[in-house]
């Protein structure tokens, strides 16, 4: 993909008098990217100091988001001469109480990801202090205000965003001109960490982080977000009100501050989602070719509530779209092109039909082979069951990988029933010798009683809620029609940390996705696109789809060009109409095996004991609503009424 972004600026809502009246934006093509460009910013910061003889001072975030910046900043020190000697660091925040060596500790994960790995003098490197007392915080976040003063001020300070809005732990209500304190966390930001704590009751309630006005005083700011569950705050962030609702806000009164996008978190924004309401498309770079009379179509019937047959001269020329029927057409003409285009993305025989060609008049063949991926052993199920019965009800040869273990998300109390079952059959059948049926059982009682929150499992607990994970994803595939041959668990290395984070992806990871589409070769490949997944393990198994996509293109594989590959979305988002390329209705009994085969993963059902995304209830409601209102909507624009629509987009690897 390009690493060449889509730059705009968008009018503050409340400027000083001393900063731009606009707030700068870049758009690139995919979250690597974006980090990689944030890494050079920071790379030439560092670098432009060192040869005047003084001292960058980073101001450093923790999460998800930044990981890729540090990546890129390890692989500039050791392959690009970069050296962080001159670098003073402070970083955001720092839960409280929390110990430094702890698993979630901010102190580690810098540790980890960034300073274990370069040259920076650790008497440089400043993060909060998650272990003073309570009566010590006040002069704790005093002395940590005093130290960057005398350093000189932060140059240039990296941020995330919360769904909240926040920027460090800055709440909704923080004022502007907030300092380094101690805050409770609001409840949507101890939910969103819950993983990380192995349960939302082991998250620390509070935490000490750098207050508004003090990120602020940064000379440069640059806010990275990255994905679709960012997109709605970022919106509100950047062309929303200036106000403590939002912390994020507040950088439009910056005068050197810039958010850094992936497509996907930028998706809200007027000049991404409708550019044509700011002006003429040339002056913004932009034409009017398929995909955005596409979108703007749909955005009209939408808007009017009308099918987009019905569309006429006067919808287009009253809503801002007079240059659109100059450019393509009277208003039948556009409507046709856009119902056509529509109606052509559903069919019923997802894997092709015998003596049908292709959508590009090739001839075709059926039946097919066909590797679905899932990323966690219930993926495959919650968001394209219902193909994927159809696919085997069609006579394809259907293969299932699913690429992580997906064991951290079985609870202690599941795993401890399973492994009382497993030794009273081991018992019962003679399967093992007594001695050895009680050291396992006995191993896995001690370490449960003297669990720790957030500690990681013993390797005897990893192995049992794996392999309970695997009997529940062959259940679920074989009533899907899997053959159990088929079934593929490929328990890729970067997911097997014990832990919510996980490693970088790797060649080990890759190799894995190569060697299974090499056996294989099949026609058609699905793979998860849903970037919204919040701790990343989504994202990270696309990106070994596609790099082993990329490997095997390089070796010149012979099936390849004869291999199409469609993306479907998980259980947190859908893909937006515009850009469906492939919708496959559902019946309504289609509908309820696909609830039933949702339900084969028993051990994600337990939301009384663990309250987040994990919970087959909620994924199967999640997963039927999107696939209702998917079908209700291609109905409101005038198209064919089903029950459900499961939506696909191709993935083209480059």
């Amino acid at each position: 993909m390009s690493s060449s972004p889509h730059e705009f600026l968008i009018a503050s809502a409340a400027p000083p008098p001393t900063a731009p009246a606009r707030v700068r934006v870049a758009v690139f093509s995919d979250s690597a990217a974006a980090g990689a460009s944030v890494a050079r910013l920071v790379a030439d910061l560092v670098r432009r100091r060192a040869s005047e003889g003084k001292a960058a001072v980073l101001g450093l975030a923790t999460g998800s988001t930044p990981l890729g910046v540090y990546d890129e900043l390890v692989r500039l020190h050791r392959e690009g001469g970069l050296s962080l000697r001159n670098v003073v660091a402070f970083n955001l925040d720092e839960y409280w109480p929390m110990r430094p060596e702890a698993l979630q500790s901010y102190h580690r994960f810098m540790a980890e990801n960034l300073f274990d790995h370069v040259d920076i003098d650790p008497a440089h490197v400043h993060i909060p202090d998650g272990t003073v007392t309570l009566e010590q915080v006040p002069a704790a976040c005093e002395a940590y205000e005093r130290r960057i003063r005398e350093a000189g001020g932060i140059d240039l300070q990296l941020l995330g965003i919360g769904r909240t809005g926040h920027i460090g732990f800055n709440e909704p209500g923080s004022p502007r001109d907030s300092r380094t304190r101690l805050i409770t966390l609001d409840k949507v930001t101890r939910m969103d960490a819950a993983a990380d704590f192995f349960g939302e009751a082991n998250v620390p309630r509070r935490a000490i982080t750098m207050g508004v006005g003090t990120i602020l005083e940064a000379r440069s700011i640059v806010l990275l977000a990255l994905g679709e569950g960012k997109a709605r705050i970022v919106r509100e962030a950047v062309e929303g009100p200036v106000t403590p609702a939002v912390a994020a806000s507040f950088l439009q009164q910056h005068a050197d501050a810039r958010f850094v996008l992936d497509e996907a978190a930028a998706g809200e924004l007027k000049p991404v989602k409708t550019p044509w309401l700011l002006g003429p498309l040339a002056e913004q770079g932009l034409a009017w070719d398929e995909a955005l009379t596409r979108r703007a179509v749909i955005w009209l019937a939408r808007r009017l509530d009308k099918p987009i047959l019905k569309l006429v001269n006067e919808d287009y020329n009253e809503h801002g779209l007079q240059e659109l029927l100059s450019a393509r057409g009277s208003a039948y003409d556009v409507n046709l092109s856009v119902f056509n285009a529509l109606r052509h993305t559903i069919s019923g025989w997802p894997g092709g039909k015998a003596g049908r060609p292709r959508r590009d008049g090739l001839p075709d063949v059926v039946p097919k082979r066909i590797v679905v991926f899932s990323p966690h052993p219930d993926d495959d199920v919650i968001s394209m069951g219902g193909t994927l019965m159809r696919l085997c009800r069609q006579g394809h040869e259907v293969h299932v990988a699913y690429q992580t273990s997906g064991n951290i998300a079985v609870f202690d109390e599941k795993a401890m029933r399973h492994a009382d079952f497993v030794a009273e059959f081991a018992r019962a059948f003679g399967l093992l010798g007594e001695a050895e049926v009680r050291r396992i059982e006995e191993a896995v009682e001690r370490f449960v009683a003297s669990k720790q929150p957030g500690e990681i499992d013993s390797p005897e607990l990893q192995q049992i809620k794996r392999l309970i994970r695997r009997s529940e994803a062959r259940a679920a595939a074989r009533y899907c029609g899997v053959a159990a041959e088929r079934v593929h668990f490929l328990d890729m290395p970067f997911y097997e940390t014990g832990r919510v984070r996980k490693r970088p992806l790797a060649d080990a990871d890759v190799r894995l996705i190569a060697e299974l589409l090499e056996r294989v070769r099949p026609q058609q490949v699905y793979a998860a696109g849903d970037l919204s997944d919040p701790h990343g393990t989504h994202r990270v198994c696309l990106a070994a789809v596609s790099a082993a996509l990329r490997e095997l293109a390089r070796r010149g594989a012979a099936w390849l060009p004869d291999c199409e590959t469609w993306l479907y979305r998980g259980a947190w988002q859908e893909w937006e109409p515009h850009q469906i390329e492939l919708a496959v209705p559902l019946s309504p009994d289609e509908v309820e095996r696909k609830r039933t085969a949702i339900f084969f993963h028993e051990s994600q059902k337990d939301k009384a004991l663990f309250p987040g995304p994990w919970d087959a209830r909620e994924f199967w409601k999640r997963a039927e609503d999107r696939n209702r209102e998917t079908a209700e909507l291609f109905d409101k624009l005038g198209l064919p009424e089903y029950q459900a629509l499961e939506a696909f987009v191709r993935l083209r690897v480059t």
